[in-house]
This record gives structure tokens, C-alpha cells and sequence, in this order.
């Protein structure tokens, strides 16, 4: 197992992470300064970052799984999903945003459509997709505000994980709980629906769910096998939400702006949030 060079432990790393998150600050890549620094040490920093908000009070409620839009990739030169935690001080309902989301809060701030669920029971690796969405409480349409502490959204995979998965906020619209008799309407759903994003009423973008490794219960499952092997940080459970990654293409934000989705092929409304 790889470790962070002595130079830059673990430890240190999560505490400057958090003070340049704090101050609204970027910092260089820690990949490009130290050869050490890869995937496995990143999620050392997670899970070290999560001890530490924990002692300060915040309350971890779920994750949120980036770069599993495929059609992304090449943007960022990252080509694998990663994850990060996400907080009760950084999830909020849609509905109580009005007035309260500043694009200025966050560092070079993107927007990004997804689908989050709700998990109502642990999932566990080698299900299959049915199996996990036996486990899934509701789905809800949401944003996530996603941020990056590099310049000029420049990094590596491992950058991303200890950056806290570029993750700075998720506005979670109206939830639509799944019953039993549901299911299997939502199962052919997910994999199929697209979304049309637009900024201050004229689309942007285009997306489909395939995109996100083939839909987002294939995110979610990817999730949980990552899971399964990581030494650092627990497996999803009960009660946990979990965001599955963008439709689109993230766009940077400015105040001022109102973002909207269109939904089709899935039963969930439209979302809409204009920034302060």
C-alpha cells in the first residue's frame, strides 16, 4: 500500500486543504509536486478530512460520485469516476435556496445536473442493479455546485479526491419515493431518460443518463465496489444519499444566473435555481 511521501503527511494535507477551502483559496497540485501522491493516499486524505470536519461538528449524510459522465473525460484528463463526502453544511433542499446560493461562496464554481437517491437499506458488493434499487429509498433531481481548489480546473484523479471530490454543494429538489410495485417502471427509466439544461432560458446543453456509466444506478454501483475496497473509509449505508455524477457538462456560474432543467423519459420535474 503507497503512502504519502514524508514530506506531506496525510494529516497535513487534510489540515491545509481545509484551511484553502476555508479562505477561498486554490492550491498547486499535489500530484505534480510529490511523485507519491496517488489514488490510494487521496483517499487517506478523504477519510482524514471527514475525522476532522466530523470534530468540528459537521455530519456526514452521504456521498457524491464525480467523473462518471464519460463524455467529459477528455475535458478534464480524467478517464475514472471518483467519490467524495458530502455534509449536512453542504446539502440543502432546492426549495430553501432561494436567496441563499452566492456563486461567490464557492472557488471558480461549476453547476451540474444529476439524479440523487436515497438509500433505505446498505447495499452490498456484487448486487446486481435490480438489487440496488431495491435498496434506494427516493429519487430526486438536484444540482451540485462543484468547485476547484486548482487553477483553471487543472489537476489529476488524485488532486480531485483530496480537494474533497470538487464537492460544494447539492440542492436536492422534490423527492419521489419508489414503491414496490414501481420498481420495476424506475429500473427501465433511469438507464433511458435525458435532460436538457439551460442557463437564464436558452439550453446549453444536452444529456443523457447513459452517460453516466450506462445510468445512475450503474453509478451507484460502481460506487459500492469502490467501496468494497477501500481500507480507509466505510461502505455506504442506510440513510445515506448519494449523488451519481453530471448529465451534462458542468458551466461555470456567476450571480445573477438562472439554471433550469427539462426533463423527459423519467418521472421527475424540471429543477430551476437562480444565483445571488
Amino acid at each position: 500500500m503507497n503512502h504519502a511521501p514524508p514530506s506531506l503527511p496525510v494529516d497535513q494535507i487534510a489540515e491545509d486543504f481545509l484551511s484553502a477551502l476555508e479562505e477561498h483559496r486554490q492550491v498547486p497540485s499535489l500530484s505534480a509536486r510529490f511523485s507519491g501522491f496517488d489514488l490510494d493516499t487521496a483517499y487517506e486524505v478523504t477519510a482524514s478530512i471527514r475525522r476532522r470536519r466530523e470534530a468540528r461538528g459537521e455530519r456526514v449524510i452521504g456521498r457524491k460520485i464525480g467523473f462518471t459522465n464519460r463524455t467529459i473525460w477528455p475535458e478534464y484528463d480524467v478517464y475514472a469516476p471518483i467519490w467524495g463526502y458530502v455534509y449536512d453544511t453542504t446539502v440543502r433542499d432546492l426549495a430553501e435556496c432561494v436567496g441563499l446560493c452566492k456563486a461567490g461562496a464557492f472557488v471558480e464554481p461549476r453547476i451540474e445536473p444529476e439524479i440523487v437517491f436515497e438509500l433505505r437499506a446498505a447495499p452490498r458488493a456484487g448486487m446486481d442493479e435490480r438489487e440496488l434499487l431495491s435498496c434506494i429509498e427516493w429519487v430526486a433531481h438536484g444540482f451540485e455546485i462543484v468547485q476547484s481548489l486548482f487553477a483553471d480546473w487543472k489537476f489529476s484523479a488524485p488532486d480531485t479526491v483530496a480537494a474533497f471530490g470538487l464537492h460544494g454543494a447539492c440542492l436536492i429538489g422534490p423527492r419521489r419515493f419508489i414503491s414496490e410495485d414501481e420498481r420495476d417502471s424506475w429500473f427501465g427509466a433511469l438507464p433511458a431518460f435525458e435532460i436538457d439544461l439551460l442557463r437564464n432560458g436558452a439550453a446549453v446543453d444536452h444529456g443523457l443518463a447513459a452517460n453516466v456509466l450506462n445510468g445512475p444506478l450503474s453509478a451507484l454501483r460502481h460506487l459500492v465496489e469502490r467501496l468494497a475496497g477501500d481500507p480507509h473509509n466505510p461502505p455506504l449505508h442506510a440513510g445515506e444519499i448519494v449523488s451519481t455524477g453530471t448529465l451534462t457538462r458542468a458551466f461555470p456560474i456567476e450571480a445573477g444566473q438562472i439554471w433550469q432543467t427539462e426533463i423527459t423519459g423519467l418521472p421527475l420535474d424540471g429543477i430551476s435555481l437562480r444565483l445571488d
